[in-house]
């Protein structure tokens, strides 16, 4: 009796189980399905988190995951959203590195009561490695909202997110200004922090200490960081960042420099170094960046103008400079790799490629604040020849902005407006050894409307090697 009763019991949650499922999709169609984000034909490293998607018109939609021999791996149901399981996820790309995965999509909803089976697409799994973990920072998308904002770290293969620090809860809601790791480290790396109490932030190897670099040379604050690949150099731009509302035409603002220059710290010596060629008001500089075998400096460099609000006649060039890494002095020959008169253009954001062989950087009309220019554009320069790689597949209609390279070269990261035109949100591309580039995705989040409740933007993305254990909170 006990028998029977057990078996009629299975038999009844079997059934009510295959009842909230639809069944196969009656229905085909050779469209490929509308996801968000979107992650069809796509490559990805083996240590991402499970790119979970969402159909809006959906009452019900499935995944099937399939190899390339078209055996399906995994199926995953859900109400509009798939997410999928991680322990499942993560076994399924060790397993298939460097291949292809194929994914179906079927939605049933009103139109498609019966359900509708698009065309699979392609996810491929690259063998590159990625790092482990991003360090990013989080501020407010509008005008003056920076009193809350703060430096977050993600673990890439998970949905992990830390802080590490804001300003809210340890610096009196006082503007922190762009950070940058040292080679990826999670040890090493500098920012600064405006106002009153504040200063230039050095951690090395776990250890921080406040500098005050105003109180070393000209009274001149470091802004954009650098770091020289030796590690005893750190470059900054110190720039009078002034922002001005526009009256007519789409753009409503444009921020500038009244002034910035080019200043050098030796962490060991604990001096500022300057070059009079790169520090007067002859000339703005901003965004240093050294090359990784630390012979280079690379920055953007514009003439002022007398008006300072004559915006688009400030057109910034890309220049490169030998540098001395024994006494942190700069060489005499000025190459220029961009030049506005030439390209028209406006440069930002160089960061060059570990190997040393690309030039990634940022490309607008004019300024040097492409955040709120929607023009702006990824560009990538071969070192090897000057010629341009095609980027068209990383950009879009709105801004592409603040970037920056693995530590093994092989994936970029990068801010894009594209997602609303207003909240920067962060997308990974895939930079091949033959200069081929990846389709970018969406990071992952573990519920895909994560994308539109968070209501801060995501601002210099940079990979770390690991995580970054030291914490002010």
């Amino acid at each position: 009796m006990k028998t029977y009763a057990y078996c009629l019991l299975c038999i009844l949650f079997a059934l009510t189980s295959c009842s909230k499922h639809p069944g196969e999709a009656q229905e085909k169609t050779d469209e490929y399905p509308s996801i968000f984000p979107d992650y069809t034909f796509v490559t990805i490293p083996i240590n991402i988190a499970p790119l979970n998607f969402r159909v809006e018109e959906a009452d019900v939609v499935e995944a099937v995951f399939c190899n390339n021999k078209s055996v399906p791996l995994l199926t995953v149901t859900g109400k509009q959203t798939i997410k999928i399981p991680q322990k499942e996820w993560k076994k399924i790309l060790q397993e298939y590195v460097g291949q292809l995965l194929s994914v179906t999509v079927s939605v049933w909803n009103k139109k498609h009561p019966q359900g509708i089976s698009y065309h699979p697409f392609t996810i491929s799994i690259s063998a590159d490695k990625m790092d482990a973990w991003l360090v990013y920072r989080l501020i407010e998308p509008g005008f003056v909202g920076w009193s809350r904002m703060g430096f977050y770290q993600r673990e890439l293969s998970s949905f992990k997110e830390k802080r590490i620090r804001t300003n809210h809860r340890n610096l009196d809601q006082q503007c922190m200004n762009c950070h940058t790791t040292y080679q990826n480290s999670p040890d090493t790396y500098v920012y600064h922090v405006r106002g009153v109490d504040g200063g230039t932030v050095i951690s090395k190897n776990g250890k921080e200490e406040i500098v005050h670099l105003e109180q070393m040379g000209k009274k001149q604050q470091g802004v954009y960081p650098a770091w020289h690949p030796q590690g005893r150099y750190i470059a900054f731009s110190s720039n009078a960042t002034r922002q001005s509302f526009l009256h007519a035409g789409r753009k409503v603002l444009e921020v500038y420099d009244l002034e910035s220059d080019l200043i050098i710290y030796d962490t060991e010596q604990k001096c500022v170094l300057t070059d009079d060629r790169f520090n007067g008001p002859e000339s703005l500089e901003t965004f240093p960046s050294f090359s990784p075998d630390g012979k280079y400096l690379y920055l953007c460099s514009s003439k002022p103008t007398k008006d300072v609000e004559d915006f688009f006649n400030i057109k910034y060039a890309m220049l490169r400079v030998p540098f001395n890494e024994q006494d942190g002095t700069l060489g005499s020959v000025i190459d220029t790799l961009y030049n506005p008169r030439l390209r028209g253009g406006s440069v930002s954001h160089p960061r060059i490629s570990p190997d040393g062989n690309f030039l990634l950087y940022t490309e607008a009309f004019n300024g040097t604040f492409p955040i709120w220019h929607s023009e702006a554009d990824l560009r990538i320069m071969d070192l090897k020849n000057g010629r341009e790689l095609d980027t068209a597949i990383l950009n879009s209609s709105e801004s592409e902005s603040f970037h920056s390279w693995s530590s093994e070269g092989r994936w970029i990261v990068f801010t894009s407006r594209r997602m609303d035109g207003r909240h920067t949100r962060l997308y990974i591309a895939h930079f091949g050894s033959d200069g081929k580039i990846g389709k970018p995705f969406m990071l992952p989040q573990k519920d895909p409307e994560e994308n539109w409740l968070r209501m801060q933007s995501y601002n210099c993305p940079e990979f770390v090697t690991g995580e970054i254990a030291y914490s002010h909170e």
